[in-house]
């Protein structure tokens, strides 16, 4: 139908080179310029402010590789084991001090000293806390619950008393990022299709897109029927204008 379609992703744990691998693995068509997952927000959003300090990434090599592709100077990802005595481990931490930006995304390499060092550099008013998303949990089909990276966001936030800037779905900078690649396009005439009602459609019913939710994910048809009945006009955000239980449904409309 000659419809362009662009991806936008809160996982941040990939950038967008290994993610437009993983379409090319999945036969989807797509192009680096079509591809916005929330590692690369990161680092969009930092070049818009013209940051030029250090970053501190609570998070993974998704984040690590958008802010070296923009210039942007950053510590290491990876393992920050707890010591035994971590008690003399506390009185040896240094903190540096070109350091200006915690950056928060998901890291299943989670460790109190990481939880430490983050909290501390936020310490500093002056350095900016930045999330990448807030989901509370990933998609599961079996008995597990997994923490998405919004458990550590509500962490931080716990313990340093500030409140973290998101950059992904649903807040705007989501969409301001897909605006500065496509500067023309109209976002009244865009379907925002997502299978996470305080995500996806929301950010959808909060910008001006029509919404299409499918049931492959985190919520259900279920979960809208009993927003219908609510009151509450935050609730009627989260209400898409049309479902679908999977995806490929959508393919007999097209046709």
């Amino acid at each position: 139908m000659g419809k362009p379609v662009i991806y936008v992703t809160n996982n941040s744990s990939k950038s967008r080179d290994e993610y437009l691998e993983k379409y090319y693995t999945l036969g989807y068509p797509a192009t680096v310029d079509v591809i916005f997952p929330s590692s690369y927000c990161v680092a969009s959003y930092l070049q818009s402010i013209n940051f030029e300090k250090m970053v501190y990434i609570f998070g993974s090599t998704g984040v690590a590789a958008e802010l070296d592709k923009a210039g942007i100077s950053h510590l290491p990802t990876g393992p920050d084991p707890v010591a035994d005595n971590w008690i003399q481990w506390l009185s040896e931490v240094k903190l540096n001090p070109e350091v200006g930006a915690v950056v928060v995304g998901f890291d299943h390499y989670l460790s109190y000293p990481k939880l430490t060092k983050a909290a501390s550099y936020l310490k500093n008013p002056g350095n900016l806390f930045i999330a990448t998303n807030g989901d509370e949990q990933f998609p599961s089909d079996g008995e597990l619950l997994i923490p998405g990276a919004g458990t550590y966001v509500a962490a931080l936030e716990a313990v340093s008393g500030r409140k973290a800037t998101v950059l992904g779905k649903p807040e705007k900078f989501m969409l301001d990022c897909i605006k500065i690649t496509y500067p023309e396009i109209d976002f009244s005439r865009c379907l925002m299709i997502g299978d996470r009602l305080n995500t996806d459609i929301l950010l959808g019913s909060k910008h001006g897109l029509k919404t299409l939710l499918v049931g492959t994910g985190i919520n259900s048809l279920e979960d809208v029927r009993l927003l219908e009945q609510s009151t509450d006009e935050t609730d009627n955000l989260l209400v898409p204008d049309y479902y679908l239980p999977s995806l490929g449904d959508l393919v007999k409309f097209i046709k």
